[in-house]
């Protein structure tokens, strides 16, 4: 019966398979630890059973990511749960100025999972931040498995735009800090309530995916914020999109990815739709205003080095009122490559499997690509970043890394840009 056991999650969560089951809310998580840690409580221990991700191995396609991650299943329960933790410490000053030590926990996420039956699979992701501050919903989706070409996913999905949106687990990557690009460029981690189709083809040592979702989408706030420009992630601060959308039109996003063994992967994807409110109880108050958002990310592993390369470069195409000012670009382009080279393998430590990496991420994000009417200058609203990192895998699902931080912003009239730098260390861990 345990090995039973152990091969019914194992099949739940295979990589090879259609994806896994997705669903949940917060009244999940609840129910989950009623049946989970109560019987932990009283059963031998020997029940336990972990299911493993090698999150180092990079073999999956990053459509894999929501469920290519360690569960912990109890006997018979048709219930696993998994989860991860961040905390960092930093010292960073900005033109010699600085405000001291300051420690933090970003989030801590926990997974709910289960297999409702053999073609009916749940999964959700809430996450936790800043000390309890924030809870959000990231996932939470019904998987309908029909073949696995053709499956069909509904609830509260990430929107596959480039990779990062969906392989963004913080145990996974070396630096501290998430990419600036995608997360204040791009609104990652970025998820709607919504539905669609996603599949995936393999054929020798190639793997071909696709995902297609209509969603709520974006609202005024992208151009309509404190921060006095373009700022896509403005949105994630209202809740309402959970609930309905902000106009009545769907966010369409898609995504086609390759990938071949030994080589790597590469994806293109597309989120598009009406951001404004164009009508109000019937009347027209304003044009269609679209939004478009393109990307391409790759990720490979040099044969005979085994350095690891990964990337992501994204372009954002918005309809803006002349009347709102050169402050909010229509046009906004932005991206990031981390280089990962493992330098030692073995026992370290006192642990058998351990690595000790060096890496570097180079950064770039221009929030107003274009000229001022007026004058035709250049506007600038730039900022470039360059971190040197070296992390320590114990395992390879708990990460310890210290990076050194450097980056420079410039404003809107591209004043001699600020220099800013430090000192940043970190956990992260599966549990």
């Amino acid at each position: 019966m345990k090995t039973q056991a152990r091969l019914r999650w194992r099949k739940l969560f295979a990589t090879n398979s259609s994806p896994a089951p997705h669903q949940g809310t917060l009244v999940l998580i609840i129910l989950a630890i009623i049946f989970s840690v109560p019987a932990v409580a009283q059963i031998d221990s020997t029940l336990l059973r972990r299911v493993p991700r090698d999150t180092s191995a990079r073999k999956a396609m990053n459509m894999d990511a929501v469920y290519n991650r360690p569960f912990l299943s109890v006997s018979k329960v048709p219930v696993a749960i998994g989860g991860y933790v961040e905390a960092d410490y930093s010292y960073i000053g900005t033109d010699g100025v600085t405000e001291g030590h300051s420690f933090r926990i970003p989030r801590l996420t926990l997974f709910v999972a289960s297999a409702i039956h053999r073609r009916i699979r749940f999964l959700s992701e809430i996450e936790f931040e800043e000390g309890g501050r924030e809870v959000n919903i990231e996932f939470a989706s019904l998987d309908f498995i029909f073949h696995p070409l053709v499956n069909f996913r509904g609830g509260v999905v990430m929107n596959p735009i480039g990779a990062f949106n969906q392989n963004h687990d913080g145990p996974k990557w070396e630096f501290v800090d998430r990419p600036v690009a995608m997360t204040q460029m791009l609104p990652a981690t970025w998820s709607n309530v919504g539905f669609g189709l996603y599949g995936k083809q393999f054929k020798d040592s190639w793997s071909f995916g696709y995902e297609f979702y209509l969603t709520n989408g974006f609202d005024e706030t992208i151009v309509n914020n404190s921060l006095n420009r373009t700022y896509l992630p403005a949105t994630k601060q209202s809740s309402e999109r959970f609930e309905e959308s902000s106009n009545g039109q769907p966010l369409l996003t898609a995504k086609i990815a390759a990938r071949r063994t030994k080589i790597g992967e590469i994806g293109l994807s597309y989120m598009g739709g009406i951001y404004n409110k164009f009508k109000d109880d019937g009347i027209v108050v304003d044009d269609k205003r679209r939004l478009n958002v393109m990307a391409v990310d790759f990720n490979t592993t040099l044969p005979g080095l085994s350095t690891y390369i990964v990337g992501e470069w994204a372009w954002v195409l918005l309809n803006v009122a002349e009347t709102v000012g050169d402050q909010y670009g229509d046009r906004q382009q932005g991206g990031f490559v981390d280089i990962v080279q493992p330098i030692v393998r073995g026992r370290l430590l006192g642990f058998n499997n351990a690595t000790l990496n060096v890496a570097c991420r180079f950064e770039y994000v221009d929030w107003n690509v274009g000229t001022f009417q007026e004058t035709g200058g250049n506007i600038a609203d730039d900022y470039a970043a360059i971190v040197p990192a070296i992390s320590f895998r114990p395992t390879s699902q708990t990460v310890i890394r210290l990076n050194y931080r450097r980056s420079w912003q410039q404003d809107l009239l591209g004043n001699p840009p600020s220099n800013t730098g430090g000192i940043q260390f970190g956990i992260s861990s599966y549990f």
